[in-house]
């Protein structure tokens, strides 16, 4: 707590807080009742929180969260890091998906299990068969999609995405070899920066060579941070801190950064935007 309290006080202080931010993905329904509030409540320049899901269960939890806060936008789908849906489960995520596209932001969390082959002997198909099924959705309801693609799957996913010509896709805390990324520039697809651009080369890297019109920032709460967050739970206003950092890197102002940014996300995820 003391160390959440020496944030605030850093960011109260700073010019960072003249400005709105908009966290574009989170997962709200991985905190208890008594953190909600103070997550989506406890900075006033957070204007809005992209609130993805893991599982049906999840996004039924989301989807009550988005009930009772009007700055929370609701993704709907399902996270690649875990063991598939048997066939009774994925049609009735599907079919509870459709009932509940009206007030559904975006398709996501979905993508592939990169980091689940590092420990289990997995194959491949079957999830980029459930990635291309909610992929069709997505285009069939006129959602975003919001990828969990990195390293070698980005290729894979790109190649899915051009095959079905989808322009709206958002690769959240992506990494990826240079052919990728600038295949991905050129396809107009989106990235958000996480708080470890702070302590993380290949995240500054990425930054400096990734367009500014095309980023976003996000926590990927409660997911931990190191470096100057280390023991920190994890909170939107630490993007304030992302965001003088891609300043930095950029070499722009600061105010015009956090402006290009939300502008970035208000119209990706066609949101109501708000007055500065």
């Amino acid at each position: 707590m003391e160390t959440e309290n020496l944030l605030r006080t850093e960011i109260v202080h700073g010019v960072s807080m003249m400005k709105k931010i908009i966290d574009s993905h989170i997962h709200l329904d991985q905190y208890n009742k008594q953190e909600l509030s103070r997550i989506i409540e406890g900075d006033p320049f957070v204007e809005a929180l992209i609130a993805v899901s893991f599982d049906l269960k999840s996004c039924q939890i989301t989807h009550k969260i988005a009930s009772l806060f009007q700055q929370v936008y609701p993704a709907y789908g399902y996270h690649p890091e875990q063991q598939l849906p048997n066939e009774k489960e994925l049609v009735e995520l599907i079919n509870w998906m459709g009932r509940h596209q009206s007030e559904m932001i975006a398709v996501g969390e979905v993508g592939l299990p990169y980091y689940l082959r590092q420990e289990q002997d997995l194959l491949l198909e079957p999830y980029l068969e459930l990635l291309e099924e909610m992929t069709i959705k997505a285009k069939e309801w006129q959602k975003p999609l919001v990828l969990h693609a990195v390293y070698e799957d980005a290729k894979i996913v790109c190649d899915l995405l051009e095959k079905h010509s989808i322009s709206k896709a958002h690769f959240h805390w992506f990494k990826g070899d240079e052919l990728t990324i600038n295949r991905m520039i050129q396809n107009g697809y989106f990235i958000s920066i996480t708080p470890d651009v702070l302590y993380e080369n290949d995240i500054k890297e990425l930054v400096k060579k990734y367009p500014l019109e095309q980023i976003m920032v996000e926590t990927d709460g409660p997911w931990p941070f190191e470096g100057p967050f280390t023991g920190m739970q994890t909170h939107p206003q630490m993007m304030h801190k992302s965001l003088e950092e891609i300043a930095r890197l950029k070499r722009m102002p600061i105010t015009e950064v956090y402006s290009i940014v939300r502008e970035n996300t208000v119209g990706f995820y066609r949101l109501k935007s708000e007055s500065e």
